[in-house]
């Protein structure tokens, strides 16, 4: 049996050969008929520029071949049709049909326009509020008049994004708004009653995040989870996708709500970052840029023998500029932020941005303490209950 396999293994070999070479079976036949060569351990010699390691020694190393960028608005990419014209009949009337509205769409937008315009320039004054409802009229026939191609869609979902065009900033939003990502801040904002032991309510408007250094290179944290005090002993990394295109301003604020307040048995804020003035709009920079910090970022430091504390990242909206003095270390513990809402006429409930995660005492907290508040560090627990037969515990049973 193992002389027929090897018998016919020999036979069909020319064959595969001839095959695998795209040879006629002319050609096989007088490769098959040719002798072997004198001496069977002498090797063919290997082709000009081909890897002699390569082609006698060990499998076959498949070469690496250079990744493509990923796509963003600095390495954008086309769009490419899915389907060449006349493959699908459907799907190119589709096409035209999305473009005959279009069309109609820019007609009603051009004539609105106009009529705004001759609005304008009325003598006797112009009405302000009727004016605005006509431009955002305006806006919204020209979102309609492209939402639904497909290269507009294709470009939002590839993060190229086009934040100064009025229909992209509405995909991007809608995006934001019915994928989770508000959903899950929400989520953790109430389990964990950020509203209302910091704020009394809060409807954000913008998408705030943070990265903190996790394992050497930031990473996006997401909102609730707990951080280390190594990994937040650097300021964080904040990043932000606003969606309305004219400047507003905002401020900064970081607390932790969760410090014991021993004389009052209780808990006050402390605040670890403060920044207030910043101005954003749809096409500033995701990454916020703050050059001089207002009230510098100081660490987590969580005491020992605390639970868990909130560390909540505000973005408040404000509706002029304000002037806050800066706060010193004393200054920081004990701050009120709703009175700090009140006198600068902050609302979150019209806007803004949140995120929060959490931070347990670690070792890393020990040295915060020691090379950045120079004191030594707090300690805290539960009284311990008293025993009245703690003295006789110790002395011996027997003697």
């Amino acid at each position: 049996m193992l002389a027929l396999r090897r018998c016919s293994r020999r036979s069909l070999a020319p064959l595969v050969r001839g095959n695998a070479t795209l040879q006629s079976a002319n050609q096989s036949a007088d490769a098959s008929a040719a002798p072997p060569p004198k001496n069977a351990t002498e090797e063919s010699p290997t082709p000009a520029g081909a890897d002699e390691s390569s082609s006698t020694k060990g499998p076959y190393i498949r070469p690496a071949y250079p990744r493509r960028p990923r796509l963003s608005p600095q390495n954008p990419r086309e769009w490419n049709r899915p389907l060449a014209y006349g493959v699908l009949p459907a799907f190119d009337e589709a096409l035209k049909f999305l473009k005959a509205d279009s069309a109609a769409l820019k007609e009603q937008a051009k004539v609105l326009e106009a009529r705004i315009e001759d609005m304008k320039k009325q003598e006797g004054g112009v009405d302000a509020d009727a004016v605005r409802q006509l431009e955002r009229e305006l806006e919204e026939l020209e979102v309609q008049s492209e939402i639904n191609f497909p290269e507009v869609r294709w470009k939002v979902a590839n993060g190229m994004a086009d934040m100064s065009r009025a229909v992209e900033r509405r995909l991007v939003e809608r995006r934001w708004l019915k994928e989770g990502a508000l959903d899950l801040l929400m989520e953790r904002i109430h389990q964990m009653s950020v509203v209302p032991d910091v704020l009394p309510d809060l409807h954000p408007s913008v998408d705030l995040r943070l990265t903190y250094p996790v394992e050497g290179y930031h990473k996006h944290v997401e909102p609730g989870v707990y951080l280390t005090a190594e990994q937040t002993r650097d300021a964080p990394k904040v990043f932000t996708t606003v969606f309305h295109p004219e400047e507003r301003l905002y401020t900064l604020l970081m607390v932790d709500p969760d410090v014991p307040d021993e004389a009052n048995a209780t808990f006050q804020n402390y605040v670890h970052w403060l920044q207030p003035n910043i101005s954003l709009n749809a096409t500033s920079s995701p990454l916020l840029s703050i050059s001089e910090a207002h009230t510098p970022y100081v660490p987590p430091h969580p005491p020992k023998g605390t639970r868990y504390h909130r560390y909540t990242t505000m973005l408040l909206p404000q509706k002029s500029r304000i002037d806050v003095p800066k706060l010193t270390n004393e200054t920081r513990l004990g701050f009120n932020v709703r009175e700090f809402l009140q006198k600068y006429d902050l609302d979150p409930s019209t806007g803004g941005g949140a995120h929060l995660f959490r931070e347990v005492w670690s070792e890393g907290v020990s040295s915060i303490y020691k090379d950045i508040f120079g004191i030594a560090e707090p300690k805290y627990g539960f009284v311990p209950k008293y025993d009245p037969y703690a003295e006789l515990k110790q002395r011996k049973r027997y003697v």
